[in-house]
């Protein structure tokens, strides 16, 4: 193989001066972008493999392929079989990549979900197209622009409500307890959702903050949130809630950080293949609060940001966090622009907290599992860490809270309700005959209010109801049955067997 730095004494100029007009520039290119060069023998075969594969399956398979559709298939095989945050975005999925970076996007403001086989209206955000235009939770629809939604992919119903800003969208709806259809015109907007949802003082002077998502400028929700609970309500605590936040970009889990601690600190290190990745990020500002108390709620579903947040926080000492253990999300993503408008999402690179600890739980680049699955990081190879006080941490487990909460488990009964959407029913016919509903510190339920649930479940034709003694009762006879069967074949068998010599 060419070497990239020969010593110019050991070059004939000939050569050189050929190699330069055959395209030596492209070939160094192809080269340095592989952060392996030994690899890139291999690489070139494997392109060509792949590109001759392509050409022959699109002239001799018998039936007509999509090239596009057959390549994106084999392009999201490739990404999958190495973690499921590399992920590739052809030009009608960019939209999705750039609504999760910045929260934004052109539509109506409502959530779609699939209720008994039926798009139906799960969210309005208020002051939006859908509420401007009436819209209600519980609606379901029925077309858009004219196009019947039945039995449509429900992934592919958010794609006809979202355009471009100032563009118009027809969309027929059925309301619940109504015996006609009816079609509103909407006109989309830039739909943007906040980071802070809700922020409110409650008792004993406690601030309370729920973070959603880390998008674009979450870190300045976050801030703006502080200073009225500070400024208004005078709070002397506060609780982040981080449950439930999937988390996002790395950069506004460092500036939410840095409201709570002083300039200067660590906040995360990042190590990956590239140098460029060989990184330690410090907050940059004083702090907003530096002395206010501060709990931090998080559960298995509080990953990447939320957990180098809540981790960092810990491994500072700077906040009690309480609740489960985190979903154990280390790894960072970056995006790619590929070639006409598509662009690849791709993990470049682990996170350490202040202490020093990877909190990934998968190593993705280990020995999978028999069904393929990447497998959880070796008892073995789990370390202890220590935080600014001394107090022993762990990595390869997500965050640990420092005060575990349990979550009582749901009923059997409450499960079947909630799965089946009897309870998403009844608020929808709750809904129809009250006009309001007091708040949530306020409202009461009623003992009348209870037997018209239960006598609402009990009509329901979309549930069921046998209890857990009686399906394993059921479960048994279906056993006893089996084997008194099995034992009567055996029986036949051995009868014919004397019988016949």
């Amino acid at each position: 193989m060419t070497k990239l730095s020969p010593e110019p004494s050991k070059i004939r100029r000939p050569i050189w001066k050929r190699l330069m007009i055959w395209g030596m520039p492209a070939v160094i290119a192809l080269i340095a972008a592989s952060p392996l060069r030994e690899n890139y023998f291999e690489i070139s075969k494997q392109l060509e493999i792949m590109t001759a594969l392509f050409r022959e399956l699109n002239i001799y398979y018998v039936d007509e392929l999509q090239p596009g559709e057959l390549m994106e298939t084999g392009v999201d095989a490739m990404v999958e079989s190495l973690d499921p945050y590399t992920i590739y975005y052809p030009e009608s999925r960019v939209e999705d990549l750039r609504f999760m970076t910045t929260g934004e996007y052109g539509g109506v403001g409502a959530s779609i979900q699939v209720i008994h086989e039926r798009h139906t209206i799960v969210d309005v955000m208020p002051d939006f197209p859908a509420a401007k235009g009436g819209l209600k939770i519980g609606d379901v629809l029925l077309s858009i622009d004219g196009q019947s939604l039945e039995g449509m992919d429900k992934d592919l119903v958010p794609d006809l409500l979202q355009g471009a800003s100032g563009s118009k969208v027809a969309v027929t709806f059925l309301r619940y307890g109504a015996a006609e259809s009816s079609t509103v015109t909407l006109e989309r907007e830039k739909i943007k959702l906040p980071a802070v949802p809700y922020r409110a003082g409650i008792a004993d002077s406690t601030g309370y903050i729920i973070l959603s998502q880390f998008t674009r400028g979450s870190s300045h929700e976050v801030r703006q949130a502080i200073r009225y609970l500070r400024d208004s309500i005078g709070i002397k605590q506060l609780v982040l809630d981080l449950r439930g936040n999937g988390g996002g970009l790395l950069q506004e889990s460092i500036g939410i950080v840095n409201l709570f601690v002083d300039k200067g600190q660590e906040v995360v290190s990042t190590r990956g293949k590239k140098s460029e990745w060989m990184k330690s990020y410090v907050t940059l500002q004083e702090p907003l609060v530096p002395d206010l108390p501060l709990a931090v709620l998080i559960d298995e579903h509080s990953a990447s940001a939320s957990e180098i947040v809540a981790g960092t926080l810990q491994d500072l000492d700077r906040a009690v966090i309480v609740g489960q253990e985190s979903f154990g999300k280390g790894l960072v993503q970056q995006n790619k622009p590929l070639a006409y408008g598509t662009k690849l999402k791709i993990t470049v690179a682990k996170y350490y907290t202040a202490s020093g600890r990877c909190i990934q739980r998968l190593d993705y680049g280990g020995k999978r599992s028999q069904d393929g699955g990447a497998q959880a990081v070796a008892d073995s190879m789990i370390q202890v860490f220590y935080t600014k006080n001394g107090r022993p941490v762990v990595d390869g487990k997500g965050v640990q809270p420092d005060v575990f909460v349990d979550i009582p488990l749901m009923s059997y009964v409450l499960e079947g309700l909630y799965a089946e959407g009897l309870l998403f029913d009844y608020a929808n016919a709750w809904a129809a005959k009250h006009d309001s509903i007091a708040s949530a510190q306020y409202f009461i339920w009623s003992d009348e209010d209870w037997k018209d649930f239960v006598d609402f479940a009990q009509d329901s034709e979309d549930f069921t109801y046998d209890s857990e003694s009686r399906m394993v009762w059921a479960q048994l006879q279906e056993i006893v049955l089996f084997i008194r069967a099995q034992a009567n074949k055996a029986c036949w068998f051995e009868s014919w067997s004397r019988v016949i010599p």
